[in-house]
This record gives structure tokens, sequence and C-alpha cells, in this order.
């Protein structure tokens, strides 16, 4: 049974999610689909401009219910493994005891089995190309859609792609099939009318209504989270199924709720069509997504950050580090901007980047504004294409050497083969290891623990302790309340603002 306290995929039952989500998200964030249940979910958000309830929704879900199917998918779960998870009802529900039934001969142990998984669809071409979340068809060896008038149709995958949570469906019919368009998810509004359509737990043609609760949330499912969030109804095995605003055109594809109990508390997380649609043409054609890369790690832009930058608010995405060689490298980009306008958008928050990049064509030259000794500076980028590769720079070591920075609580030492052995740094590594950190220090609250290479202070390399202490002076100096410091561990750089104490 799915637990409550879970972030599960919301197509696959008994498979646990590869995302961790929000702490105060990660413990209820339940998916929305069901092993053995078939279901999906459609929504109305109104237009752009404001409108009354409607008298009925029966029209509306009349014209669209063709159009939205049920995904039917099975894999061989081996001797010894989990099947899918039971559903969860209220007590005394009338399904408890048939679906205990059947999942428990589900679960029969010492044997392989076929398990069946279900999930939510829509289609949105009449020759038969079919939309659903990733994670319903996830390793699944057969996948079937079946439509409003139960007929069974094979599928095949043209292309799916994880960090969305999106997959494109092809079905083959005698006749063309009824098919919905996409909207403009951008013109939604918080307030407009939502409905839903589907068979939440197996219950079938179940409509639902509500209203967009909430834009742009991130859930930290994957990089380019920017879910709508609605009250309107949605249980598992929606998942995949559209979300329809009231001129009946898909503004969201159904993918997760926020559940302490396993059932809808209101809480709906659909992604928005503007953000699905490049998708799903990529996977149309290429059957995988060609998203842009930059070549940059990035972090938010804290308070402190700011200040210890000189920028008046906290805005845009810190670069952490360059990849080398890749498209941020040839263009310039170093560890310690703040890219501010990427290709004339705004970035108001580091969230946003890795969307806007990501949107941008493969090969087309930019403009980057990036914020750089206290001014914006312009840089042109021509946008690569996203690789999974990430490169580290290699760097030679210097002399050893040990001192105590009384200002930022930090005791250091220059590398040695000793400390690299004791911390377990790698031979690339460079810079000044921390090797003590004192409990009441500014840097302990901000995280810093021995075994920490201090990269970089104020943006400028440190090779010992008096290198350190000559960047935190010159700081001071600037009536700088703190300084920037640049920290490797384990592979991973991060910027961490640490307010200068007393010496």
């Amino acid at each position: 049974m799915l637990q409550p306290n879970q972030l599960t995929p919301t197509g696959r039952h008994g498979s646990r999610s590869p995302h961790r989500g929000r702490r105060w998200l990660s413990r209820s964030l339940t998916a929305v689909s069901a092993a053995g249940l078939l279901t999906l979910t459609l929504f109305a958000p109104g237009s752009a401009e404001a409108r009354g309830a409607p008298d009925s929704f029966a029209d509306l879900a009349d014209r669209l219910k063709p159009a939205v199917v049920n995904i039917s998918t099975t894999q061989v779960i081996a001797a010894g493994e989990r099947g899918p998870e039971m559903p969860q009802f209220p007590p005394g529900s009338p399904f408890r005891e048939f679906f205990e039934e059947f999942f428990n001969r589900q679960q029969a142990p010492n044997r392989p089995r076929r398990a069946t998984s279900l999930g939510s669809g829509f289609i949105i071409d009449p020759s038969g190309i079919v939309v659903t979340n990733n994670h319903v068809i996830a390793d699944a060896e057969e996948i079937t859609v079946v439509l409003q008038d139960d007929t069974n149709l094979k599928a095949t995958i043209l292309g799916r792609d994880p960090k969305t949570d999106l997959a494109v469906l092809k079905v083959e019919s005698d006749q063309p099939l009824p098919y919905v368009e996409f909207g403009d998810s951008d013109a939604t509004r918080v307030g407009d009318w939502v409905i839903a359509i589907g068979n939440p737990f197996g219950l079938g043609g179940t409509v639902t209504a509500g209203i967009v609760s909430a834009r742009a949330r991130d859930i930290n499912a994957g990089p380019y989270d920017d879910f709508i969030q609605t009250d309107a109804s949605i249980n598992r095995g929606n998942s995949g199924g559209p979300m329809f605003n009231l001129d009946g055109r898909v503004i969201g594809v159904n993918t997760a709720i926020f559940s302490p109990s396993g059932g809808s508390v209101g809480i709906g997380f659909a992604i928005p069509a503007n953000l699905a649609k490049s998708v799903i043409d990529q996977l149309k054609d290429y059957g995988r997504t060609r998203r842009g890369w930059l070549g940059v790690r990035i972090q938010a832009v804290t308070e402190e950050i700011a200040e210890s930058l000189g920028l008046n608010s906290e805005q845009g995405a810190l670069v952490a580090s360059v990849a080398e060689s890749g498209p941020a490298a040839k263009a310039q980009i170093r560890p310690g901007d703040v890219i501010l306008r990427f290709d004339s958008k705004l970035v108001d928050e580091m969230r946003r980047l890795p969307r806007i990049v990501a949107e941008t064509p493969i090969g087309k030259e930019v403009p980057v504004v990036v914020w750089r000794d206290e001014r914006e500076v312009e840089l042109k980028v021509s946008v690569g294409e996203l690789e999974e590769v990430e490169s580290a720079a290699v760097e030679t070591e210097g002399e050893s050497e040990t001192g105590k920075i009384e200002s930022l609580g930090m005791g250091l030492a220059t590398l040695s083969s000793e400390l690299r052995e004791r911390f377990e740094l790698g031979e690339d590594v460079q810079g000044v290891v921390v090797t003590d950190v004192d409990d009441a220090s500014e840097a302990a609250s901000k995280g810093v623990r021995p075994g920490d290479v201090i990269v970089e202070v104020g943006q400028e390399e440190v090779r010992s302790p008096a290198d350190v202490e000559t960047r935190v002076r010159n700081a001071q100096k600037a009536g700088r309340k703190s300084v920037l410091v640049l920290l490797e561990r384990a592979g991973e750089l991060r910027f961490v603002a640490i307010r200068i104490g007393e010496s």
C-alpha cells in the first residue's frame, strides 16, 4: 500500500519516486495513478477574463470525455519482489474487501507474476497521438490505451522525458480519433474554474470541479518545476490526465497530489501546458528532448550573498562552477557571476534560469547579463545541447601552512598529502582546507565543517590561510559585513556568505 508519508510517482504504485521533495512536502506528496485502477483528470480554469460559475459542467464534460483515455500497463514482477501497492479506502468502504483479495493474490511469493497498473492520458491528434505521465508507463512491457467506448488499442512509446514526467504514445485506429487541443496556461489565473473527469480508485466516470489555487509551484519533483495547483479533486489513477479550462483547452497535465492520507485533500499539481507543449513536440519529432545547455552549476542568491556582492536585491542565479569547454566557459562566464538576464528574459530567481535555458533553441547566440565586480556586464553565449556528463577542472597543489581566522571562526590549512588522506580529498582538489570550526560561529551555522575546502574568498582564489585572511581584511576595509566564500565538498561547489565577526 502506498504510505501517505512518501513521495511517489503518480502512476506506478509500488515504485519509489527518484525525486525527493522539499522537507515540508516530501512526507505527504503522493502520486495520483492507481495500480490496478484506471483514472483521468479534467480541469477547467477559466479564461484570462473573469467568469461566473457555470450553471452546469455537463455540456463541457460530454464534449471532452471521448478524448480522455485510460492507460493500462503490465510488467513481470520477479519472484520475491513486491508488486503494486493497494490504494487506500475510507473505513467501511465496499471496495476494500475486493481490492484486498486482488492485491493479496498479486503479492503471492516465490514466483514471477504479471502486475497491472493504470493511469490516464489524452489524445492530441486524430491520428492517435496520446499524452500521459512518464511514470505511468515507466518499466511497462505492454501498454494498452482504453477509449471511452471500451475499445482497447495497443500503444507504442514515441518518447518520454523523466525530467518533466511526460511521455508521448502512439496508437493505431481504423478511423480518426477524438482529440483535444492545448490552451495558453500562462493566461490562466488563480481563481479560474477547473473540472476533472476520470475514474479515481476505479469508480469510473467521475466529474469534479474546482479552481486554480496557485501558480508556479516548485515541489522539487524535477529541475523544471512550475506546477499549477488546484483544489479540484484528484486521486490515484488520475496521473497523466488533462486539466481543462472552461473553453475546453488543455492547460495542464495532472501529475501529483499532496496527501497525508493517500486520498485527495484539495491540493493537486499539474504540469502547465506551455511547458508541456515544447517537450511533447520534441518527443514526437525526435523521440527525445533537445534542451538548451549553458554548462553551469547555480545556486540561489540570499540576502547575505547579495550584500557581499553589492547587489541591491536577492535576484538572479549565482554561478557556483562552470563546465570546462562548455558554452558558459566559452562565453567567459565564471564562478561568482550572478546571471541577471538570459536572452533578454529576467532571471528574478535561481530556478527560472534552467527552464529559460532549456527552452532556448540549440545553437542560438543570446545575450547574457551578469553581475560582476559590482556592475552589470553583457556577454554573448551560443547555447549548446544539454548533456548529462559534467567535467571538473584540475589544478596544482601548493605548500603546507596552518592558521586560525578568528573573524570567521575557522581553523585552516593549505593542502598536504596528510590532509588529503585524512579528509579523503582527491589530487585535483585545490584551495585551503577547513580543519576546525567553532561551534558558535557563523560558519558553523551555515554548515561549514572540517574537510571542506575553501576555493575562493571574495571571488578571488586562495591557496593559504594568509590568502583567506587578506581577502577578509579587504572586505572589511570595503565596508562589507560578510564575505563570500566558495566551498568544495565531495566534488560539489557552493557559495556561502559568512558574516565577519570580531577578530
